[in-house]
């Protein structure tokens, strides 16, 4: 014997929902007297349901130890069955074969529907937390919209049984009222927006206020929050409250103007001084930078004069140097006490050499300067240029002439260190094969009568 007698004891019904405009709405069969008998919950088997996209059909069937509950979501076309409705199949049993009806409710909900509801929060102080002295009356008014998402979550919070919309509804606004009073109470502490300003900042409250809301209303009421739109935000500017406020707000406005102000000017006065500095000092290097110029523009102009008076100069301190070392040299070199005569005299030749090279040089200058007036400049003659180790320091250097004099003289000798470039180290003179021709020439000529300079002792 099975469950499911179909077209048997009676006629079937059909169970749907044809409201247009509907969040819950409660089947009832064709015919059923609400106040009379049992029949407005007689369901049979076989009979057909139909639940359209974005609806859900819930049954509802009274048990002595409870309620229990069928869902079915649409879009669904179906004949009732135990496929469809196992928990009730199970409970009714076989004493319902061939069609016998059960007792059930059966609600639609809409998931698609979505609901708007219009509030209004009366006057109520919201304070500044800059000035927590002062409480100005504010009011709110706005529309909420929402629709139900989960289903389920709606029915544990709500009795079918007994629900209308209008109540609903009802519960929906009251409570919109208090969780849009606290948050608009605590936006000034949250947002950080001046009480004063809070009309012209209708988008920042409302974004701020749904956040609260919406989480507030999923969590009593089974529903999802889609949108909060404040229309308005009133306050009330006849209000001392308001009054004191405005006078408080607008002297630290006033005085943090004055205080902009005064910044400003400052940093003005400091940019101005600093950009006269800049120029001033831009000025000067471009004045240093123009008298460069023309004095090198001068030397370029002139360059052979310049070149033989820096050579001169350098060629006047060489000499000097040299002089300064000789007489050194001559008054305690060697170790003893008094004149050192060798020394001396290496110091006159060398002095005199430096004179005989820096006369060469001017005297090549002049005529470098005469070639360059006629537009022809020889290239330089190559000279070979050494080194002298003298008293352990380095002289020079000189070339091959100034080197034959002073070995004439006793102030250059085989046994000298020399160095020239490209030597890796200080070699004795008699070793280098270049250099033997200036040991080889013989003294200078010396007055007539003049006896032969003695060897030294």
């Amino acid at each position: 014997m099975g469950l499911l007698g179909r077209n048997t004891g009676g006629f079937m019904d059909e169970i749907r929902c044809d409201e247009q405009d509907y969040l819950i709405w409660q089947w009832r069969p064709k015919g059923a007297d609400l106040n009379r008998s049992s029949r407005a919950t007689a369901i049979r088997w076989g009979s057909s349901l139909h639940v359209r996209e974005g609806s859900v059909a819930v049954f509802f069937y009274q048990q002595e130890d409870g309620v229990l509950q069928e869902y079915i979501e649409g879009p669904a076309n179906a004949i009732l069955e135990t496929s469809n409705l196992p928990v009730i199949a199970s409970v009714v049993g076989a004493a319902y074969d061939g069609g016998t009806p059960f007792q059930a409710e059966i609600f639609f909900i809409n998931m698609a529907q979505i609901v708007q509801v219009q509030f209004g929060v009366p006057f109520f102080d919201v304070y500044d937390p800059r000035f927590m002295d002062f409480g100005v009356p504010t009011a709110v008014r706005g529309v909420l919209t929402f629709r139900i998402s989960d289903f389920k979550k709606f029915i544990q919070l709500h009795r079918l049984q007994e629900f209308t919309l209008e109540h609903f509804k009802r519960q929906v606004k009251e409570a919109i009222i208090r969780y849009v009073k606290k948050a608009v109470a605590n936006i000034p502490f949250d947002c950080n927006i001046p009480l004063v300003q809070i009309e012209r900042r209708i988008d920042e409250v409302s974004d701020a206020v749904l956040v609260d809301v919406r989480r507030r209303l999923s969590d009593d009421f089974g529903v999802e929050v889609s949108g909060l739109d404040i229309s308005s935000i009133e306050v009330d500017k006849s209000s001392e409250g308001y009054k004191q406020l405005k006078a408080v707000t607008l002297d630290i406005q006033t005085q943090t103007t004055q205080a902009q102000a005064q910044v400003s000017i400052r940093n003005l006065e400091d940019q101005q001084r600093i950009n006269a500095q800049n120029l001033e000092e831009t000025l000067r290097i471009q004045r240093e930078e123009t008298q460069y110029a023309q004095r090198k523009q001068t030397q370029s102009a002139n360059f052979p004069a310049f070149q033989l008076e820096t050579q001169a100069n350098v060629g006047i301190a060489g000499a000097e140097a040299l002089g300064q070392m000789g007489a050194s040299a001559s008054m305690g070199g060697g170790g003893g006490d008094g004149m050192n005569p060798g020394a001396m005299m290496a110091g006159l030749a060398m002095g005199g050499a430096i004179g005989q090279n820096m006369a060469g040089v001017m005297g090549g200058m002049m005529s470098n300067v005469q070639n360059s007036a006629i537009g022809q400049t020889p290239p330089p003659v190559p000279a070979v240029a050494y080194n002298v180790a003298v008293n352990g320091q380095a002289t020079g250097p000189y070339d091959l002439a100034t080197l034959r004099q002073m070995a004439a003289y006793g102030g250059f000798e085989r046994d000298s260190l020399v160095w020239k470039t490209g030597m890796p180290t200080w070699e004795k003179a008699g070793a280098i094969q270049e250099l033997q021709g200036v040991f080889e020439t013989g003294s200078p000529s010396a007055p007539d009568g003049m006896p032969p300079v003695p060897p030294a002792l």
